[in-house]
């Protein structure tokens, strides 16, 4: 973990540093990932076979790259009650936060008279990502999937990695199934993002693609925009917890922790706090923490790498701070905390003081937990239902309003020297 603290000499040129690094613009990826797309892109389906070897070891045929129903079957025989109850509580609370969020059209008149609006569509054929690998996030499967089954999505594609027996987790099966997938494939990595993009000759490519993923995978995301529609750029999570002297140190660390679990080793993590004795407490408290987590191996590589302990001067400026960093979760445990909250305008997600763990919105709150990463939250929002809906202007005029609207229409014709634009309005009134 590294500590800065606002007393340090070099303490402006520290925080610079602290969101310089990110994987969204690392040229390594950047180029690995070039390469990958362009043999999906030229090779199709053998290329995606063989990049599935290569980085989860399961030799597939074309033909077993769909999951098949006997699968979905078995995958729900398997799910108890346990799981069969989660998925319902979280699917319930995603759904109706979807629904709220859903646009509708409108009409009006303008100026002219004429009538103006919007209709909203859902996209016909989407892509879904679900990451698997050493944590298959079957959370993510309803938080996205759910999203599109509200919006009206007729074919939701799903993509997601297997084990090396060619193996998906029964329980991201049952909960992918049961929040409305039509299609899943055992694709991972990104050649699913670039199959989905460019379709192959089994998997049918889709209007706009979804979820986190590895830095592979957003970096794939990013690279094929304008080839395909995107969400946004959701890779390893991060997390900063802002903090004052009010703050259960005890709960700051076991946030932290849980946070740098993912096990890519891109993870960060920040704790940003006008209390130097929470600072020191906090630290203790990852140490004595972390002998009892299983994953503790993959958290050290980022306690050591991408962690850091920050002690500000006062809130305003861990406000700005924060702002700053863009950070995927924030968490506010302060004196009104909702007041302190309301400068910070680059988060994908706030938490709201020390009874709002991020892992309620990981799991179950009802917000999707499909946020920009790597300080992308200064561009994009998270996830949200209408992202799965397309907008479409509708302009309806009648002769009367369109000679209201004649002479302005003739003046900028005029103005642009494209006199053909004025005929055709002056042809209908003639």
């Amino acid at each position: 973990m590294k500590t800065v603290r606002h007393t340090d000499k070099n303490y402006a040129a520290k925080l610079r540093a602290l969101s310089a690094d990110t994987s969204l613009f690392d040229g390594e990826i950047e180029q690995r990932t070039k390469s990958i797309l362009h043999e999906v892109f030229v090779r199709g389906d053998d290329a995606v076979l063989e990049f599935t070897e290569k980085f989860d070891g399961a030799r597939l045929t074309a033909g077993q790259l769909a999951v098949t129903q006997a699968e979905f079957f078995n995958a729900s025989i398997a799910a108890d009650e346990s799981l069969r109850a989660a998925v319902a509580e979280a699917e319930a609370n995603i759904a109706g936060f979807a629904r709220k969020s859903l646009r509708k059209g409108w009409s009006a008149k303008n100026s002219h008279g004429a009538s103006v609006g919007e209709k909203f569509d859902p996209f016909m054929r989407v892509g879904v990502y679900i990451p698997g690998g050493t944590a298959p996030l079957v959370s993510t499967a309803l938080m996205t999937i759910t999203l599109a089954k509200v919006a009206g999505c007729r074919e939701i594609v799903v993509t997601t990695p297997c084990g090396k027996d060619g193996a998906i987790n029964a329980a991201i099966l049952f909960a992918a199934r049961a929040a409305g997938a039509t299609e899943i494939y055992r694709v991972g990595g990104a050649q699913a993002v670039a199959a989905m993009a460019y379709g192959t000759k089994t998997i049918s490519r889709v209007q706009k693609i979804f979820g986190p993923g590895n830095a592979y995978v957003s970096m794939a995301k990013r690279l094929l925009v304008g080839r395909v529609a995107i969400d946004l750029l959701a890779g390893p999570s991060d997390l900063l917890v802002l903090a004052d002297d009010t703050a259960k140190p005890k709960f700051v660390a076991s946030d932290m922790l849980a946070q740098a679990e993912h096990g890519s080793g891109h993870e960060r993590v920040w704790l940003v706090t006008t209390s130097g004795k929470i600072l020191q407490s906090v630290e203790k408290e990852i140490d004595r923490q972390l002998p009892r987590c299983s994953r503790r191996d993959l958290i050290r590589r980022v306690l050591e790498r991408n962690v850091w302990l920050i002690q500000v001067a006062g809130l305003a400026e861990a406000v700005a701070l924060a702002n700053q960093i863009a950070p995927e979760h924030c968490e506010v445990i302060t004196r009104d905390a909702r007041k302190v909250s309301g400068g910070i305008i680059t988060a994908g997600a706030i938490f709201l003081g020390n009874w709002s763990p991020t892992v309620l919105g990981d799991y179950i709150a009802g917000p999707s937990h499909v946020l920009p990463t790597d300080g992308a939250g200064a561009s994009f929002a998270g996830l949200t239902v209408d992202q799965f809906q397309r907008r479409t202007s509708v302009v309806e005029y009648n002769r009367a309003s369109l000679k209201k609207a004649l002479k302005g229409v003739n003046k900028f014709a005029e103005l642009e020297g494209l006199d053909a634009h004025g005929k055709s309005a002056e042809i209908r009134l003639k």
